[in-house]
């Protein structure tokens, strides 16, 4: 059985200062970096919005294609990343799972290089990463989600929670960094 790594999101604007700044966001890239080293292959996602984005509707301006705001949190080891995808492309797309990257197809990927078990971490707990988990579980893959190392937005109060137990009664297994 063969495991990736993927790195939903860990993206500038999603950090702290950024235009989506996710409280302690910046926390989870050296979880992150601890265990990249562990996988077959490490794939990440990035927020790759235009300009004119309908999901800006919805949420600040961020992660504007080749932008400073769209590049990876520069502490992040990403010359380990074997294979980057983009999301939220298009004008009326949110791209909320890395399954729904226009550059590559996810699941063609990780089923070319015979990946069965698939380990999701990132930012945000309750927005990229639940959607990736899932779709990821929806594609047959045994999933696993690292919780120290996602950070949550949490619109409301308790929002990182549900989604946990969203993933966990989907199927998800929760598991820690130390357990990999």
């Amino acid at each position: 059985m063969k495991k990736a790594l993927l790195i939903v999101d860990v993206q500038n604007d999603f950090c702290p200062g950024g235009a989506l700044g996710v409280e302690d966001g910046d926390k989870v890239v050296p979880v992150i970096n601890s265990i990249i080293d562990k996988f077959d292959v490490v794939i990440s996602s990035q927020d790759w919005h235009p300009e004119d984005s309908v999901h800006f509707e919805k949420w600040p301006p961020h992660c504007i294609a080749n932008s400073n705001g769209a590049d990876f949190h520069p502490d992040l080891k990403s010359e380990k990343i074997d294979l980057k995808l983009h999301k939220g492309t298009a004008n009326k797309d949110d791209g909320y799972s890395a399954f729904e990257a226009t550059n590559v197809s996810l699941p063609d990927y990780l089923r070319k290089n015979k990946i069965t078990n698939l380990y999701v971490c990132g930012l945000t707990t309750d927005y990229c990463v639940k959607a990736s988990a899932l779709d990821s579980l929806n594609e047959g893959f045994h999933t696993y989600v690292i919780t120290d190392a996602i950070k949550p937005v949490n619109i409301n109060p308790g929002d990182d929670k549900k989604a946990l137990n969203e993933m966990y009664q989907a199927g998800c297994i929760l598991i820690e960094s130390g357990e990999i």
